[in-house]
């Protein structure tokens, strides 16, 4: 059994090798939190949920760390905009994030440190890199002296001749202005803390670098985010640790972008789709299942046709589970996935081959419940819940009791539908078929699918 991975920084797909034999160690670009996220912000933290739950299931031990930057230009700018304090922004954000991260069952993070809370380590950083000439002060700020890193560019693979490097406002003093900034000096009305050099505030790539080295030392296996962090902020990242000594990440994975009409999903463009509003129109788990069904590589293009298919592709799912349950009872997952599931997902999280998978065993098992052998249907039941699991989808597990259409609703919702099948019972058994027909259409068109089997009507949400 070996991982594969596709490594941004070697252009190819690795064996996996960790640093420690049996454990993995992951730092993933967290949150901004200057606005609520939209889906194309969680879909970085749902595929790097999954990566875990595989490394879980191959029997690592895994430290996952997601971090919060709740110190940025953007924070400061929403402050000024809204005249409200910066760190209630970035609070009240910041729950946002772990809300839609929860309602879509990804694991919590093994710690998820603050940006502003790591202010001491940031400044030992800087000192570090000015005493090893990598970096030097001018006018309050702190700036990276990029020629002075051979290695600069390695990851986003440019031309420093051609370097266009993002600046903000303030970033006075450059001896090149292709030096990008890891203090800014205070300004009026921002937050600042105090260093050897000046008061100010931390730079957004100083934070990860400094948070990284704390959490999972000098060297640690992979470093994840989105493929429009690896430049400047994870280029910037490997420019500022491995200067001060650090070996920093050994494999660097990248996911890609939600997108709406070919660009990417982003609050600026207005183009974007809040979590929040998303779990009001869609059940929680199908949403999981529309974002990380797509290879974590590949571009999700969003639209509500998309939605709709994954939402009818998880219901032929979830039938499957409900009518196994029905007939046999509970029945634990598998201890094992099949085999073609594993290589599908050792070969880089080859997600979608792995659902595959799950719907051949879906259907071998639909087969098996029409020829009424319930041997072969528990068993591909079991199969299923174990895939399943890996991906977080499992319907049966608990993490879903309290997202999906919660217990007690869904006891009020079955009593009523009951008692109309009921009267369409009636109105069969008296040969009034029009009558039943029309009962059966109106809770269609109502959303709800009807199913008549040996032991009786059952009811489901339908697909939109």
């Amino acid at each position: 059994m070996t991982i594969r991975l596709y490594d941004t920084n070697a252009r190819q797909v690795r064996d996996f090798t960790p640093l420690v034999p049996g454990c993995v160690s992951i730092y993933l670009c967290g949150a901004t939190v200057q606005a609520a996220p939209h889906i194309g912000h969680i879909r970085s933290g749902l595929n790097f949920d999954i990566m875990r739950r595989w490394f879980q299931y191959r029997g690592y031990d895994v430290t996952f760390i997601r971090n919060v930057t709740d110190i940025d230009d953007k924070i400061l700018a929403k402050s000024a905009e809204q005249g409200r304090p910066w760190w209630a922004i970035g609070y009240e954000n910041e729950r946002a994030f772990n809300s839609g991260y929860d309602v879509l069952g990804c694991l919590p993070p093994t710690y998820e440190p603050r940006a502003t809370g790591h202010v001491p380590e940031m400044i030992e950083m800087m000192r570090e890199l000015i005493e090893r000439g990598h970096a030097y002060a001018a006018d309050g700020n702190v700036y990276f002296d990029v020629r002075s890193f051979p290695g600069y560019l390695s990851l986003s693979n440019q031309e420093l001749e051609n370097l266009r490097q993002p600046e903000g406002e303030g970033e006075t003093g450059k001896r090149d202005p292709r030096d990008f900034a890891m203090w800014k000096a205070a300004r009026p009305g921002e937050p600042s803390w105090q260093t050897p050099w000046g008061p100010g505030r931390p730079g957004w790539h100083l934070e990860c670098s400094a948070m990284a080295h704390k959490y999972l030392g000098s060297a640690f296996d992979i470093h994840g985010g989105g493929i429009d962090l690896i430049f400047p902020h994870h280029e910037n990242e490997i420019a500022q640790a491995v200067a001060c000594g650090d070996e920093f990440a050994r494999y660097w994975v990248h996911n890609a972008w939600v997108t709406m009409s070919g660009e990417k999903m982003s609050k600026s463009l207005g183009n974007s789709v809040l979590v929040s509003e998303m779990v009001t129109r869609w059940r929680p788990i199908v949403l999981r299942y529309y974002l990380g069904s797509a290879h974590y590589r590949s571009t999700i293009e969003y639209s509500e046709d998309a939605l709709r298919e994954a939402e009818s592709a998880f219901a032929r799912i979830e039938g499957f589970v409900q009518r196994v349950v029905e007939k046999a009872g509970l029945v634990e997952p598998a201890a094992e996935v099949p085999p073609a599931f594993a290589e599908a997902m050792d070969d880089d999280l080859g997600v979608p081959q792995a659902l595959a998978i799950v719907h051949t065993t879906v259907r071998q098992g639909n087969s098996a419940l029409t020829a009424d052998d319930k041997e072969s249907a528990v068993a591909r039941l079991a199969e299923v819940r174990a895939m399943l699991g890996v991906l977080g989808l499992d319907p049966l597990d608990a993490q879903w009791a309290s997202t999906e259409r919660g217990d007690d609703l869904h006891g009020v919702v079955d009593s009523l539908v009951r008692l109309v099948l009921e009267q369409r019972e009636s109105a069969r058994a008296r040969k009034d078929y029009g009558t039943a027909d029309a009962i059966r259409d109106q809770l269609q068109q109502s959303g709800l699918e009807i199913e008549d089997t040996p032991s009786g009507p059952r009811w489901s949400i339908g697909s939109r």
